[in-house]
């Protein structure tokens, strides 16, 4: 297997640009969902019982804890915490050294922290995911920049220590539990549109943000739906065993099948950052060899090879085809796969049942475990292997403890992942190693190891149902329009990728049952009848354009409707949608209705919250800060980010070549040079060809092979 020493850098990258959108993302909506005039005050869910501070800080794991140390209310601090988490995550994702594994404990804990106090409105399987993939980056960054080591094992980069692949392989290893879980949920639920192929014709319109592409999508033939949902099921059950082949080209194949279905949803829908960091999670399948690592690797001439390499070559190549045509007639076989030629359509449908398909997962999840456990085996004795190499007593004293400790700590978080990975069949879940669950249960709400299923059922088979919320001065003329969920059935589908807006998104969820499942809502309505301005932003962030922003409405309502996208053809119209309900009261202030709600779901106010050094220095900078940026709209705060970090990487690649010749990598004019071999120096000469330092028109210096 080639080095991993370019994906772990595109893995870190990435995973410190997920933590910016996300944190950013949250910044900008705490003051509405979590201020103390927000939709749930955060203040209200850190109350402490009178424990030791550490005791209360292992169980409710949150850095909020001391913002009262800082003179900062809850929402203050957790402000705090986002700036800083997008402040240090945008410096590790453009300098290196940053790329720490502090750095990352750190943006773990702040989100972690966030998630303590988040409630309902972060309670969605991306942050949980974020979680997860941030604890892995503590292990996989290293401790050291790789151009301050100076052991090279044989037949490894520069600097590469024995442990590094290990923290590497959980990446991996959680891209497959969240796929896999994400395909074979689909299937359990029992849910008809994936059963019957048809899933994909409701989806792009009852999404919860579709973009303007998803109504397009929403219009190619039914065939290809049903086609597309059988590309879907075998993305996401049959191409992720693969990710643990030996054979690099079965895992490149697998790695773009994942790319391709990631990119797609990005085009059809506003899944905030989650596409995003599953596309991250899929650098554990590159190598660097496939991403140009080995400059001239490609272009050496080929040299004749010992017929044990030809023969296993050649083996390599019919296992590949074998696994490929393997692939399609299972495709074929089970979904019924038809050429029309006439019609120049494919037909599909599902030639399995779900008592067939159960007694297949019942057999197949354990050997999933077991194929598992085989891999990271095998990933335990290339470490040993390779440890063997060090030279040098010493330096072979502290691979050994480095690797002692990250082979326990990766071992230790595939155990504890076994559990909810289980989930998916439970049979399998009782059979598991009573340890693991143990483990589990320990550390369960430091959330290192989660349960995933994504679009498990498919919501909205007759219309979409959406939750038009309604104000009003006299009880006849109703209006209230939220920035992205659908409402005006003449403005487009906007694109808001990677931001989140969280209340959005839970009016979504809202409409799918009565208002009583979400409580919340209850809040909702209280804040605007009272013209919350930090709510109002949420609704719209130009608070001009809120048309209750000079007095708050007398009353406020929510009406249930039925949203279908509009047909080709119906000029100016996105939208068409039906009445169907009342889902919340005309209610107003002091409504005995609203105050009976209110006591319900205990979200009266007992007391008004105590304002906290409001003129302390740090509140005041949050507050300055608050200002300079509630102008500009959350996406487009995003997008500037994503451009200032584009432009800096630009100029950083502009410059990358000129520092060649200060590198420390690079040999000092007269500089003795070590004996090499003559297999070495002619490799060495080699690349100085094939890549010629751009700044010296004559340059052919080789570098130094520390």
């Amino acid at each position: 297997m080639a080095g991993s020493r370019l994906p772990r850098q595109l893995f870190l990258q990435g995973v410190a640009a997920v933590f910016m959108f996300a944190f950013a993302s949250l910044y900008t909506q705490i003051p509405g969902l979590y201020g103390p005039e927000g939709i749930l005050p955060a203040r209200r869910t850190l109350r402490p019982q009178g424990k030791g501070r550490w005791q209360q800080l292992w169980e409710t794991p949150t850095l909020l804890w001391e913002a009262p140390r800082l003179g900062l209310d809850t929402a203050q601090g957790l402000e705090l915490l986002s700036l800083l988490g997008a402040l240090v995550a945008l410096g590790a994702l453009l300098l290196s050294p940053l790329r720490h594994p502090v750095i990352y404990l750190l943006l773990w804990a702040a989100y972690l922290s966030a998630c303590q106090v988040g409630q309902v409105f972060l309670y969605f399987q991306w942050d949980s995911l974020l979680l997860e993939t941030g604890f892995l980056a503590v292990l996989v960054a290293p401790l050291r920049p790789a151009s301050h080591r100076k052991e090279a094992p044989q037949g490894r980069q520069a600097g590469a220590l024995p442990h590094e692949d290990l923290p590497f392989w959980l990446v991996r290893w959680l891209l497959f539990r969240l796929m896999f879980a994400s395909g074979v949920v689909k299937l359990t639920s029992r849910c008809p549109a994936w059963w019957g192929l048809t899933a994909l014709t409701y989806h792009y319109e009852t999404q919860c943000l579709p973009t303007p592409a998803a109504w397009f999508a929403h219009h190619l033939p039914v065939w290809l739906h049903k086609l597309s949902v059988v590309a879907t099921f075998l993305i996401e059950i049959a191409v992720p065993p693969l990710f643990f082949a030996p054979i690099r080209r079965l895992r490149l194949a697998a790695f773009y099948s994942q790319v391709l279905l990631q990119v797609l949803i990005i085009i059809t829908g506003n899944y905030n950052f989650f596409n995003l960091m599953t596309l991250v999670l899929t650098t554990a399948l590159l190598d660097d060899q496939h991403l140009a690592a080995e400059p001239g690797h490609g272009s050496r001439k080929k040299t004749a090879t010992s017929w044990p390499k030809a023969l296993l070559a050649t083996l390599s190549l019919l296992l590949e085809l074998a696994v490929y045509g393997l692939l399609a007639y299972g495709t074929v076989h089970y979904f019924g796969l038809e050429v029309d030629w006439q019609q120049r359509t494919i037909h599909s449908r599902t030639t399995f049942t779900f008592h067939q398909f159960s007694q297949w997962l019942k057999t197949l999840t354990l050997p999933t475990v077991w194929l598992g456990v085989a891999s990271l085996v095998w990933e335990l004795l290339s470490a040993l292997w390779r440890w063997t190499q060090v030279r040098g007593w010493l330096r072979k004293l502290s691979a050994v403890v480095q690797l002692s400790l990250v082979g326990t700590a990766t071992v230790a978080l595939f155990l504890i992942s076994l559990v909810p990975y289980s989930y998916v069949e439970p049979g399998t879940h009782g059979r598991l190693w009573t340890g693991a669950h143990r483990l589990f249960g320990a550390v369960e709400h430091l959330q290192l190891a989660n349960s995933y299923g994504l679009f498990r059922r498919m919501t909205g088979l007759g219309g979409r149902p959406e939750v038009v919320l309604e104000g009003s001065y006299d009880g006849h003329h109703w209006t209230i329009e939220f920035m992205y969920k659908p409402g005006n059935l003449s403005r487009p589908p906007p694109v808001v990728v990677p931001h989140q807006p969280r209340l959005d998104w839970q009016m979504w969820f809202a409409a799918l049952g009565p208002h009583t499942h979400s409580p919340w809502f209850t809040s909702l309505v209280l804040r605007l009848l009272q013209g919350k301005e930090p709510v109002i932003r949420l609704v719209q962030s130009q608070v001009a354009r809120y048309p209750f922003h000079k007095q708050p409405p007398t009353y406020v309502r929510a009406q249930r409707y039925k949203y279908w996208f509009s047909q080709p053809g119906e000029q100016g119209q996105w939208w068409r949608r039906q009445w169907v309900e009342e889902f919340f009261p005309s209610v107003s202030l002091g409504d005995p209705t609203l105050e009976t709600l209110l006591r319900q779901f205990g979200l009266q106010e007992k007391s008004p919250p105590r304002t906290r050094s409001a003129n302390s220095t740090l509140a005041q900078a949050l507050h300055w800060t608050r200002s300079q940026l509630s102008p500009l709209e959350a996406p487009a705060l995003l997008w500037g980010l994503l451009m200032a970090v584009g432009a800096v990487r630009f100029v950083q690649a502009l410059l990358a070549p000129c520092s060649l010749r200060s590198s420390p990598l690079a040999p000092v004019s007269g500089e003795k040079r070590r004996p090499a071999s003559q297999k070495d120096s002619g490799a060495a000469s080699e690349q100085a060809t094939a890549a010629p330092n751009p700044c010296s028109s004559s340059s052919r210096t080789t570098r130094r092979k520390k």
